[in-house]
């Protein structure tokens, strides 16, 4: 069975621009303005860019969620392959069988697939599956062995990962709209890449500023933060924090999924406003609008800001909480940096952040008033972020004219 024994590209984290900047590489397309592979930065930028989202989910049965969109998530994928002229070849089937041929075939033909695997369901992850969730995404494969039963795939780790064939099945084909989907891709345009930057840097502006495709106004770009600082320091306001994350457990769940989301989620840390500012100084150069540097800066004061306000999450002062935060990080730095290697000692951190969550539901380790101050802090850091981001985008309008 075919296997890519040429493969290298594991530098993509995001699994939408990771994966395309991985398969762009693997081909040999450079950007016209670098002469280099296409950046992540580069493609996230494209596809919409960094944005602000803050949104409480609350089931009876489990933890509430306090989720933290960091970059466009309408459509970002098709948007970002249409706008470079991408030509693209989708195969879909609903058959498994028909499915295995299909990825092999493209396979033979000596290019990297891209599937859609259901992220819950990953056997290198080190937490276990949870059959109530799913969420696809897009990863690379780049060999299938029937024989030895085994598939080579490249996910945000920065090393090769694998599944067995039967594990792949099982993750493309959870979900009736994505399964078995494979897909390839054409060149880009090198003439569409500067109308494309200019295309994405409005995306960010609007997203930030007007109401958005979908959903309600407070709750993305720079009325977000308002909306988020409002919640967690005016108890009697519907979806306040004292109602959906009083202290004990529900805060604690509230106070980790807003850490998850800024610096896990298909991301090293940062609220990926470093990564913003990389596309930002691309676009200076690809636009020849030398301003867009300036913007540049402020969004890497922003990424200092979102750092310490994930200090301010899972602060130093409290020691369950601040094992809790370097525990996610070191976490997610080994399934980074080591992949499969490291899923013994990931799995351990697991078991000592359940401990500390038991721990918790026991004796929370805050009282009411220190809670109070927690969520005031909080509070301070995500108004402070407001500021800098609002100077930030009004610098990014003045600079696209």
């Amino acid at each position: 069975m075919p296997v890519l024994t040429d493969y290298h590209q594991f530098d993509g984290l995001h699994w939408e621009t990771g994966t395309v900047r991985n398969y762009f590489d693997y081909r040999g397309i450079v950007a016209p303005h670098t002469g280099q592979p296409y950046s992540e930065a580069l493609l996230m930028g494209i596809s919409g860019g960094a944005v602000m989202g803050y949104f409480v989910f609350a089931y009876a049965g489990v933890d509430p969620q306090a989720r933290i969109l960091t970059r466009n998530t309408f459509d970002p994928f098709e948007t970002m392959l249409q706008r470079l002229g991408v030509v693209q070849e989708l195969r879909h089937t609903a058959n498994p069988a028909k499915a295995v041929k299909n990825l092999v075939d493209v396979l033979q033909d000596g290019v990297p697939a891209l599937v859609w695997v259901d992220m819950f369901s990953l056997p290198y992850q080190s937490q276990p599956q949870d059959e109530s969730m799913w969420h696809m995404f897009p990863v690379i494969v780049y060999g299938y062995d029937e024989a030895a039963d085994r598939v080579d795939v490249a996910d945000r780790a920065r090393v090769p990962l694998s599944v067995t064939t039967g594990q792949l099945a099982d993750l493309r084909g959870r979900v009736k709209n994505v399964k078995h989907r494979v897909l390839t891709l054409d060149f880009p345009d090198p003439d569409k890449l500067p109308s494309s930057v200019q295309a994405g840097i409005w995306d960010c502006i609007k997203l930030f500023t007007e109401k958005p495709p979908k959903g309600a106004r407070h709750n993305f770009g720079l009325a977000a933060y308002g909306k988020w600082a409002e919640m967690l320091t005016s108890p009697k306001k519907r979806g306040s924090w004292a109602n959906e994350f009083p202290p004990g457990p529900k805060l604690y769940a509230g106070l980790t999924s807003a850490f998850w989301d800024i610096n896990i989620f298909g991301k090293a840390g940062k609220a990926e406003r470093d990564v913003y500012a990389d596309f930002l100084d691309e676009a200076a150069l690809i636009l020849g609008k030398a301003a867009l540097t300036g913007v540049a800066r402020q969004f890497r004061a922003s990424a200092t800001a979102w750092d310490d306000l994930s200090t301010a999450l899972l602060p130093d002062w409290s020691p369950p909480l601040a094992e809790t935060r370097q525990l996610m990080l070191r976490q997610h730095r080994l399934f980074l940096d080591e992949g499969v290697a490291s899923l013994e000692a990931r799995r351990v951190i697991d078991e000592r952040l359940r401990a500390i969550r038991r721990q918790i539901d026991e004796d929370f380790p805050l009282s009411e008033a220190e809670a109070g101050d927690l969520q005031e802090t909080i509070a301070e850091q995500v108004l402070r972020i407001h500021d800098i981001e609002a100077a930030a985008v009004a610098e990014l309008r003045s600079a696209m004219g």
